[in-house]
């Protein structure tokens, strides 16, 4: 069996990271990211979940994953993966956008999986360029050249708003969540919120969101982490603030979703910066 290999990358000058994951057996439980994802399958097949749909992805086929598009993955037949994609934050896409189109708005990508894309080879020399730490501005070129092509393809105008199809109650607990992701919280404390039995709230939220309470808590305490963790704050102070009961529980939660330690993410950033 291949070697497992995971490495990452941030790039000051794009203000993206790229990933490349080699030999990985890993399962990704249901998650989502506050970022934009691009990336494609190098070798291997996956079961990929997104949005209450279901891919088998193979070589040659493109991800755009949006800003909080749920998505979960593991192996087929014990295959493993080689996998690479870039992370770019909504605030570098707004920017990115104001220069290609002339208007400063976030684009929201459909379909989320593009079979046997033709610019996966664009996305593979620029995800290259990356890894290398090229320093001259043919990268730049190749980040414009494909988020033009991604966003004329595949974009509607703009994200659409987060609570279209929400209950009230719904948005609330979300609400909640992304407020007091540090505390200890009980099922009991969001029906005395939102006044729903226990079931019928988890079949709501998960209905609504396309994933379940606590794993969207888990979400926000893994994203506010990496926020953390980029500004140089120490692994255990991270799990303390960010409402994990200890370090090594921070640390099993983090490269679960991540596919990093919280000290391998860390060194990404004072690599970069020194």
């Amino acid at each position: 069996m291949k070697q497992e290999m995971r490495t990452v990358k941030y790039n000051a000058e794009l203000k993206v990271e790229a990933y490349h994951f080699q030999g990985i057996m890993q399962k990704f439980p249901n998650h989502f990211h506050e970022y934009y994802v691009i990336g494609y399958i190098e070798q291997g097949q996956r079961f990929l979940s997104c949005k209450n749909k279901e891919y088998t992805i193979e070589p040659g086929d493109l991800l755009l994953f949006n800003p909080r598009d749920n998505h979960a993955c593991e192996q087929i037949d014990g295959r493993t993966l080689d996998y690479r994609c870039i992370n770019i934050q909504p605030e570098i896409m707004s920017k990115a956008v104001l220069d290609i189109t002339g208007k400063e708005y976030l684009p929201y990508f459909t379909p989320q999986v593009i079979f046997h894309s033709e610019w996966v080879p664009v996305l593979r020399d620029l995800h290259q360029m990356l890894m290398e730490e090229e320093r001259d501005f043919r990268k730049e070129e190749s980040f414009f050249f494909l988020l033009e092509q991604l966003i004329e393809d595949y974009t509607e105008q703009a994200v659409p708003a987060e609570n279209t199809g929400q209950s009230a109650e719904v948005k609330a607990v979300g609400e909640f969540l992304e407020k007091h992701y540090m505390d200890n919280i009980s099922l009991a404390d969001l029906c005395n919120l939102t006044g729903l039995s226990k079931y019928y709230l988890l079949r709501s939220f998960t209905k609504q969101k396309g994933i379940s309470p606590y794993s969207y808590l888990e979400t926000i305490r893994i994203d506010k982490a990496k926020k953390m963790l980029e500004q140089g704050m120490k692994p255990i102070d991270v799990a303390i603030q960010t409402g994990f009961t200890d370090q090594s529980h921070f640390s099993n939660f983090f490269k679960k979703f991540i596919g990093l330690t919280p000290k391998q993410y860390m060194n990404i950033f004072k690599d970069a910066q020194s």
